[in-house]
């Protein structure tokens, strides 16, 4: 799996008819920075509202999952997210000129194929994951749904579907490494049951249904009639079908393309999460409304194991700079060198890590007996954190010093110890100007909010 972030190196656009509205629309995927996530825009509508890929934003999921924020909706959203989500993409946003993305060919890989063309581009920041700490489970007993997260390094899928069908039967699909989901899942299209048309098409859905993007399962015996109706429906001249097999006589592309399919889509409907999991995924039996409802339990747990906006560390994965990386933007050396690692860093935002030891060289002359470290130092080293931030935004950082100006509201909230590990956080309250830079910092232990201020600083080109 993918360490750092990633978004795509240029817009794309692509185009077609929408499964349920059966409206034709643009699709236009663009860059987005660090952090920004998934997020829809409907350039359709006045303001052109933003919709968040956020599961609390789903409203409906009849036979696909609706997405409605600020009084805008995009429909069938599970296709578009299951490509970015197989691709490893973490930014983008999908501006839309119509209410649903393109069915396509009824699976997602032309959606991959457009993402690949536009190029993938790493950013200068580590995913977040998700780590599943422990079993989390659902269960629909009406509908013999059971599907469930386990904890693993690693993120896998694992459906199993039963339609009671001579034609499908039983049959399950798996992926043991997202890197997969491309060659062996991308390409599997959406299908339904012939006696499910009916309803579908009186319900006001599938308007833009075609036997080119959509497989329809027929387990029983079709009169003339029936067909000659179904033509109609789909603006064909003919329709046909085997005894028992798929209408129109169309070829599977796996034998369990169904299953395969069902993976795809809890793939996309698990995105909504808002980050990338790592756990093995179980499915039996599911559909959009318990991919949902699943989705919805595994992000209550993500929000008990701690608020969004601290940065994360994990000391497994590689920095975003090293100690020899930092050495060569700040001046700083020992005993005054406090930041350790840049976890994080875009243009407005910078996240470091600070590994507090006995050793440090403060704790023989400050409170030996009960070592505290000093707070001067952990503004220092909160400083210093917001001065890679700022030396990033000139092109030869080295030939620059930065210089405190002022220190406001600055708050000790808590006693950092030998042992801790203190991560810094330093955002921009304003763009940079005259060289001179004001934010925001944070120090935290853990979810602790330990330091706080708001900094003011120059940046002084060196004389030559």
């Amino acid at each position: 799996m993918r360490v750092k972030q990633h978004t795509i190196k240029k817009q794309v656009t692509v185009s077609g008819v929408g499964l349920h509205t059966g409206v034709i629309s643009n699709m236009t995927f663009l860059p987005a920075p660090p952090n920004h996530g998934y997020k829809f825009q409907r350039v359709d509508i006045e303001g052109m509202p933003i919709i968040d890929a956020d599961v609390d934003n789903v409203v409906d999921v009849s036979r696909g999952t609706t997405l409605e924020q600020g009084g805008a909706r995009v429909f069938t959203v599970e296709h578009v997210l299951a490509a970015l989500v197989g691709l490893e993409i973490d930014n983008v946003l999908i501006q839309l000129d119509g209410p649903e993305p393109p069915i396509l060919d009824g699976s997602s890989i032309q959606f991959i194929d457009a993402l690949e063309n536009a190029g993938i581009e790493e950013q200068n920041a580590l995913r977040r994951f998700f780590e599943i700490p422990e079993s989390i489970s659902y269960r629909d007993a009406s509908r013999e749904v059971e599907m469930a997260a386990l904890p693993l390094d690693d993120y896998r899928v694992t459906v199993m579907v039963d339609y009671n069908s001579p034609v499908l039967g039983s049959q399950h699909a798996s992926i043991t490494d997202i890197s997969q989901f491309k060659s062996e899942i991308a390409s599997c299209r959406t299908f339904c049951f012939l006696h499910e048309l009916e309803m579908l098409y009186n319900q006001n859905l599938i308007k833009g249904g075609d036997l080119n993007n959509a497989i329809v399962v027929v387990d029983r015996v079709v009169e003339e009639k029936e067909l000659a109706h179904l033509a109609k429906m789909f603006n064909k001249e003919k329709v046909e079908v085997r005894k028992e097999g798929i209408l129109n006589n169309v070829d599977l592309r796996y034998k369990n393309e169904p299953a395969r399919h069902k993976l795809l889509d809890v793939v996309g409907d698990l995105a909504l999460v808002g980050r990338p999991i790592k756990g093995q995924i179980l499915a039996a039996r599911p559909g959009h409304a318990a991919n949902v409802a699943f989705a919805k339990k595994i992000k209550r747990a993500m929000e008990k194991a701690g608020p969004s906006h601290i940065p994360h560390y994990d000391p497994k994965l590689p920095p975003v700079m090293d100690i020899a990386q930092i050495s060569n933007i700040l001046p700083h050396r020992y005993p005054f060198q406090l930041l350790d690692k840049v976890i994080y860093l875009d243009e407005t935002v910078v996240a470091g890590v600070k590994n507090v030891t006995m050793n440090e060289p403060f704790f023989m002359g400050h409170f030996p007996g009960n070592p505290v470290m000093p707070g001067v130092l952990q503004v220092e080293a909160m400083a210093q954190t917001g001065g890679i931030l700022v030396l990033s935004t000139v092109e030869d950082p080295e030939n620059y010093w930065t210089y405190f100006l002022g220190i406001e509201n600055c708050k000790f909230r808590k006693m950092v110890m030998p042992g801790d590990t203190l991560i810094f956080k330093c955002e921009l309250l304003a763009p940079i100007r005259r060289g001179i830079a004001k934010m925001k910092g944070e120090a935290y232990v853990g979810n602790t909010l330990v330091c706080e201020a708001v900094m003011t600083a120059s940046i002084v080109r060196k004389e030559s």
